[in-house]
């Protein structure tokens, strides 16, 4: 079998809800959290997509599965996909008759303490153009 091309889905919460559910809202730890599970499989991330609430069949969902381009959908977990869409269940279902798998890394979410929450609010209300450059490969980004 190939390269599997990964496409890592994360939730789009708006800041307001940091002290609520700062995991939820992080959406650099969800994506790291599926790169380093697709790296511990042996599979590339080649796609990351933040989703609230989309529908299951928008067209610009599929627009890289119909083009070949992806093997398998993974999310950092159930509560990320319920955040994510409005219906998991029509998500998986549309994933099983295009023939993609949908995955959850299933990892432990990291602790929030006071510091990291700082961390996350910083880096989401820094301007796209004024962050610097992720690390790391293009690939882990």
């Amino acid at each position: 079998m190939g390269e599997v091309r990964v496409t890592a889905i994360a939730s789009l919460l708006p800041l307001e809800e940091l002290d609520r559910d700062p995991f939820l809202v992080d959406t650099h730890g969800q994506h790291l959290m599926c790169a380093r599970w697709a790296e511990d499989k042996g599979y590339t991330v080649t796609r990351q997509l933040y989703f609230y609430r989309l529908r299951p069949d928008h067209l610009g969902l599929w627009t890289d599965v119909e083009a070949g381009l992806v093997d398998l959908f993974v999310a950092a977990n159930d509560r990320v996909l319920e955040r994510a869409f409005t219906s998991v269940a029509a998500f998986a279902a549309e994933c099983e008759r295009r023939g993609v798998r949908l995955e959850t890394a299933g990892l432990a979410e990291p602790c929030y303490d006071a510091a990291r929450k700082a961390e996350v609010h910083r880096r989401l209300s820094i301007p796209a153009k004024a962050r610097p450059a992720p690390a790391g490969p293009p690939a882990a980004r």
